[in-house]
C-alpha cells in the first residue's frame, strides 16, 4: 500500500500501525500517561519529580489546562520546598498554587481537586503561622474522581 502525497513515513522500527509521533492522539496519550505518572511520584514524595514530568505536558497546553497544571506544579515545587527546610517558599507555592486552581471544579482532570485544595489550604494556614503542621493535617494526596 502506498502512503498519501505529503505523508510523513513512519519511523525506523514503527509499522503502519503506530501513529506517528506527531500525531495528535499520540500526543494525548502520552500526556495522559505522563500526567498519571506525575501523580504517583507526587503521591510517594517525590515532588521534584511531579514538577519535571507535568512541567513536560504543561509546557506544550493551551488554556485553560496550562493554568490547571501550573497550579499543581505549584503545589508540588511548595512540598519539594517544605522537604527542604524552606517553609517560606512552601508556603509562597502553596498560595500561587490554590490561585490558580481556585477556578476548576472539585473534580478535574480525573482527580479530586477540591480534596487536594482543601489539604493544601491547610498547610498553607499552618505555614503562614510559622506554624509546622501536626499529624491531624497530613501532607496531600492526589485522589482520582470522576470529572465533573
Amino acid at each position: 500500500m502506498q502512503s498519501p502525497p505529503g505523508a510523513t513515513p513512519p519511523a525506523a522500527g514503527a509499522t503502519l500501525f503506530d501513529p506517528p509521533q506527531d500525531d495528535p492522539s499520540s500526543r494525548a496519550l502520552q500526556d495522559r500517561q505522563a500526567f498519571r505518572r506525575g501523580i504517583e511520584q507526587f503521591n510517594t514524595g517525590r515532588y521534584f519529580d511531579a514538577h519535571e514530568t507535568w512541567e513536560e505536558i504543561w509546557l506544550r497546553s493551551p488554556e485553560p489546562q496550562k493554568t490547571f497544571l501550573q497550579g499543581i506544579i505549584q503545589i508540588a515545587a511548595a512540598f519539594h520546598h517544605y522537604s527542604r527546610g524552606n517553609t517560606r517558599g512552601a508556603h509562597s507555592l502553596l498560595q500561587a498554587g490554590l490561585a490558580r486552581l481556585a477556578r476548576f471544579p472539585d473534580a478535574h482532570h480525573g482527580i479530586a481537586l477540591g480534596a487536594l485544595c482543601a489539604e493544601a489550604q491547610a498547610w498553607a494556614a499552618a505555614l503562614a503561622g510559622d506554624r509546622v503542621p501536626g499529624p491531624e493535617v497530613p501532607i496531600p494526596q492526589i485522589e482520582f474522581a470522576v470529572d465533573n
